[in-house]
Order: structure tokens, then C-alpha cells, then sequence
């Protein structure tokens, strides 16, 4: 699914997602040949694993 989907499913907006990926937080599955993030929910989820709950925890 495309990086929109990922991040709408996720909660957040689609430049965070992509954020996360450039800064190394995740990787998507593929990249297309024109460079568009090809994501697959349960492996996401499973990268986003703790920091995701960290960093909902430490908002106020």
C-alpha cells in the first residue's frame, strides 16, 4: 500500500511516515522505480513496535 494508506491507517500524517523513513525509523517493503514507498501494515507496525508506544507515551 502506498505511504497515504500506511499513514492514515496509523494515525498520522503522510510526511511524518515518510519522515520516519528518512530518518531511518522504517523501511518500507519496496520502492518503486520512481521512488514511491510501498508499505505492508503488519511489517510497519512491527518496525514502529516500541518507539511507537514510547513516543505516545511522552506526549502531554
Amino acid at each position: 500500500m502506498g505511504s497515504g494508506d500506511a499513514a492514515r491507517l496509523l494515525g498520522v500524517h503522510r510526511t511524518t511516515l515518510l519522515r520516519w523513513w528518512q530518518d531511518g525509523k522504517v523501511t518500507p517493503l519496496y520502492t518503486t522505480p520512481g521512488g514511491q514507498a510501498r508499505w505492508l501494515m503488519s511489517d510497519l507496525r512491527r518496525q514502529l513496535g516500541g518507539h511507537w508506544a514510547r513516543q505516545r507515551d511522552e506526549q502531554p
